[in-house]
């Protein structure tokens, strides 16, 4: 406990005696955990967002006008023989513009003037929560449909949400790259500024060789000081996160949750929190490692 509260003591000094080079080192490792914490939640969000529209996923078949009662009991026994649909619903042509009305308030107007309904009839087809990765069997019967008289079109869900989860991925990527890059500039940061400590107490680590000093005793306040480093960047980075999410919720919240389908944004967790400010003491830790290892 006395060599803990030493190397605090001595790390503490250190920091504040290059306190303007400390500042740029916290800054630094605040900049790169503010991007991994940006990524990280935006990602906690979209995978929210694939996981709603994915349950909500349908397959639509749209019905000519011209279709006749025998053409529509051919889509509907083809889908109950299927047994992919959890459940199944005869939409017609009143209806779809109705509900058209209901999402589209602000064009309802336009529809009124038309003179004929546009909207075609439609089996709306909702698949079982374990046939949705099921992409052969869905895919298959989606092209069993289409060429049935009396179907105009059919729309499956799953294929675009699959665009949409290569987006994701590809932003997962993306992120972590940056974030490794940025990780490797905040331990090299800490290390050239745990670096110039050393530099500055050449004089006292000599004497303390001199007098017998153990190795870890010298090197312990170096390691200390980029742990302090990496926890005040890390917390910085959730601190500024925190504000940037409660000003954009408070603006933009209720628009973006109602446009993508959820009840509410969301911060990140608090566990992934508390990792990625640990993530910031680790990256600490390895800068002063680097400076220690070299303290002889």
């Amino acid at each position: 406990m006395h060599a803990l509260r030493y190397f605090i003591v001595e790390a503490s000094a250190s920091l504040w005696r290059g306190r303007k080079a400390a500042i740029l080192s916290v800054l630094t490792i605040a900049g790169g955990l503010f991007v991994l914490g940006f990524f990280l939640a935006l990602n906690t969000n979209l995978q929210r967002v694939v996981g709603r529209w994915t349950e909500s996923a349908e397959l639509s078949v749209y019905l000519k006008d011209d279709a006749t009662p025998g053409q529509m009991q051919v889509v509907d026994e083809l889908v109950a023989q299927s047994g992919l649909a959890a459940r199944r619903e005869y939409v017609t042509k009143d209806q779809a513009a109705t509900r058209f009305k209901q999402d589209f308030p602000d064009l309802a107007g336009a529809a009124d003037r038309m003179d004929s309904n546009p909207f075609p009839a439609s089996f709306e087809v909702r698949l079982k929560p374990e046939v949705r990765e099921a992409g052969a069997a869905v895919d298959s019967l989606a092209s069993t449909l289409a060429g049935v008289q009396g179907v105009a079109d059919v729309r499956y869900d799953r294929r675009w949400l699959t665009r949409l989860n290569a987006v994701v991925r590809f932003l997962r990527a993306l992120g972590l790259a940056i974030v490794v890059l940025l990780a490797v500039a905040s331990a090299l940061t800490v290390a050239n500024v745990v670096r110039l400590a050393a530099s500055a107490r050449e004089d006292e680590i000599e004497i303390m060789e001199l007098v017998g000093a153990p190795l870890s005793f010298v090197r312990g306040p170096f390691v200390v000081e980029g742990i302090l480093q990496g926890g005040a960047g890390a917390l910085l980075a959730m601190i500024l996160l925190w504000i940037l999410f409660v000003a954009g919720n408070a603006r933009y919240g209720d628009v973006a949750a109602q446009t993508i389908g959820l009840g509410a944004i969301t911060f990140l967790p608090l566990s992934l929190s508390l990792v990625i400010i640990g993530g910031g003491m680790l990256l600490g830790c390895i800068g002063g490692l680097i400076v220690a290892r070299g303290v002889r």
